[in-house]
């Protein structure tokens, strides 16, 4: 991720869990807990407070570095734990595959706009992490 900008964990199923686990305990308090928005802004559409954020470096930036305004920088995650968490970020998008830039051509012909209400029947069948498939080479 260092030198491409890329998340290589977007739409990496086992990778989701500990994306959503990190979402719920570092942003969900202002961004809601399907990123809808609530004291922060929603983060689940194609409208961008920070328009840098369509781009996975950009992201990167904003939730390292924090924001104008509420958001301090959340620089205590590790580098795993923040890819994880912005994937998780980019699985609650609603809107149309097209503006979905962080995803690969492949990647959007399968991708499937997240309902929150299939997502809470999806709850207990999903399987934890593999920790194999989702950590980033130190390459």
């Amino acid at each position: 991720f260092l030198e491409s900008g890329v998340n290589l964990y977007n739409e990496v199923k086992a990778c989701l869990p500990k994306g959503e686990e990190v979402f719920l305990t570092a942003c969900s308090g202002c961004h809601g807990h399907y990123a809808e928005g609530k004291l922060g802004p929603g983060l689940n559409d194609s409208y961008w407070t920070y328009p840098k954020n369509a781009t996975d470096k950009g992201l990167f930036e904003t939730i390292y570095g924090g924001a104008q305004g509420m958001m301090g920088p959340h620089n205590y995650l590790t580098l795993d734990e923040t890819l994880k968490l912005m994937a998780w970020i980019r699985h609650l998008y609603t809107g149309d595959v097209a503006d979905a830039a962080w995803l690969s051509e492949e990647q959007k012909k399968s991708f499937k706009p997240f309902k929150p209400d299939e997502h809470a029947s999806e709850e207990g069948s999903a399987s934890p992490a593999d920790e194999g498939e989702c950590k980033v080479s130190a390459n």
